[in-house]
């Protein structure tokens, strides 16, 4: 290839990440890096902004409830409607969707607005458009998860899976962190300008990817086709295993909804503290990525999973007794850590085992998973904290994250046992 350096052959850089040889791989990563680099920006802006309007910790669980409901909802027909339809032009549609949704949030931050509209509306836009959010991104997920497999080899999938959960991490850890240090200089207005512009910036690589064919060219009946992906996870062990480990774990362990009243009433820091401990799981998760491109899991993925996860609950456990912000970041960045292997075993069985016309429906049941796991978790710890308070919520969250893993761990044998080496390409 015209950008490959010229290396011996399984040594060097290149011979070790074969798939950022791929020019459209290389904008795909910057695609996935700009995207979740302003949803993560916006969504941190809107729970601090949420808060400090209303006070209130149940207003921010209701943000997370808004979001999770059409991401659910629509998972299914979304899947459907991906493997239908060319993936390059769904990524472009759903990129145009959120810069859309982007424009009239910046709209319901400036001061005129605010004072027209009262907390109360202004508070019942902001749940209307995080739900469009929501709705996008059932499509979006199950859009990104296709084309993904037709940009990238399958024998490079797990270096690709790596790099791309790395520019996603990368994107989750500076997104809050732009948008702590962009409220402590401008306020909330200059954070969600910079979003709308960052959104539309991603137009030019997403237009730089070739239309890609499409793989599944038979009609078949619409209940039929929304639940062959269900069905694909429920008989496929090692996914599913992997699915619910995951989706419970984070469901269950995680208190990044919660960190404006850990900034507030806990650590008692500024903007800025409240951005870093938004980014301490993605600069773990980073670390830990970057060194996986080097060192990739080859050897007993399903056992690291469980340890994994298991190091993650306790980091959050930690985390929720923690009274010290740099102890309380250390935790943070450890959990992502932990959560990063996770990410990149948990992914990489995915798109080994999936067939390639049933990307779109099985990535809308992951959108599925993950989104139960996410949003439905800042729900949950919400509603816990509102019940509980804060801190009981929070480790009382990690401690029903130890009762899953134990659980999963003997009632799930073949995930126990999986090994990336036994799906390889014929």
């Amino acid at each position: 290839m015209e950008n490959e350096l010229p290396e011996e052959p399984g040594t060097g850089f290149w011979a070790k990440n074969p798939s950022l040889k791929i020019k459209e791989f290389q904008s795909f990563l910057s695609i996935r890096f700009g995207l979740i680099f302003a949803l993560n920006m916006q969504i941190t802006i809107i729970y601090y902004w949420v808060y400090h309007i209303t006070n209130d910790k149940l207003s921010l669980g209701l943000v997370g409830l808004a979001e999770v409901i059409p991401a659910i909802g629509c998972s299914l027909f979304s899947g459907h409607f991906v493997d239908l339809n060319e993936k390059r032009k769904m990524v472009l549609f759903c990129i145009v969707s959120y810069a859309i949704i982007a424009v009239c949030l910046f709209t319901l931050t400036t001061p005129f607005s605010l004072d027209e509209l009262g907390v109360n509306t202004t508070l019942y836009f902001i749940y209307f458009l995080v739900f469009c959010g929501g709705i996008v991104r059932s499509f979006m997920g199950a859009s990104v998860f296709s084309l993904f497999a037709l940009i990238v080899p399958r024998k490079n999938f797990a270096n690709a899976t790596s790099w791309g959960s790395m520019a996603w991490q990368t994107g989750s850890m500076l997104g809050p962190l732009a948008a702590g240090l962009a409220i402590a200089l401008d306020g909330v207005l200059a954070g969600m300008f910079t979003v709308v512009i960052i959104l539309l910036l991603l137009l030019v690589p997403i237009l730089s990817i070739k239309t890609k064919p499409i793989l599944k060219k038979e009609k078949e009946p619409m209940l039929q086709s929304l639940t062959q992906g269900i069905r694909f996870v429920l008989k496929t062990p090692v996914l599913l295993g992997a699915q619910l480990l995951d989706m419970f774990s984070v469901l269950f362990g995680g208190a990044v909804a919660l960190l404006p009243v850990y900034q507030k009433e806990i650590l008692h820091v500024d903007e800025v503290g409240f951005g870093l401990l938004r980014s301490a799981p993605g600069v773990g998760a980073m670390l830990t990525l970057a060194i996986l491109a080097f060192l990739p899991l080859k050897t007993y993925p399903g056992r690291k999973l469980f340890v994994a996860v298991t190091g993650f609950a306790l980091c959050i456990i930690g985390f929720g007794l923690s009274t010290n912000f740099i102890l309380s970041f250390a935790f943070l960045l450890f959990s992502g850590m932990f959560d990063a292997v996770s990410v990149v075993i948990r992914s990489t069985i995915l798109q080994l085992v999936t067939p390639d016309d049933m990307r779109g429906r099985v990535g809308a049941v992951n959108t599925i998973f993950v989104s139960s796991s996410n949003e439905l978790g800042d729900f949950e710890s919400g509603v816990m904290a509102h019940w509980l308070g804060t801190v009981r919520a929070v480790v009382a969250g990690g401690c029903l994250t130890l009762g899953v893993i134990a659980i999963t761990f003997f009632s799930a044998p073949q995930l126990r046992k999986f090994g990336f080496d036994e799906d390889k390409e014929e």
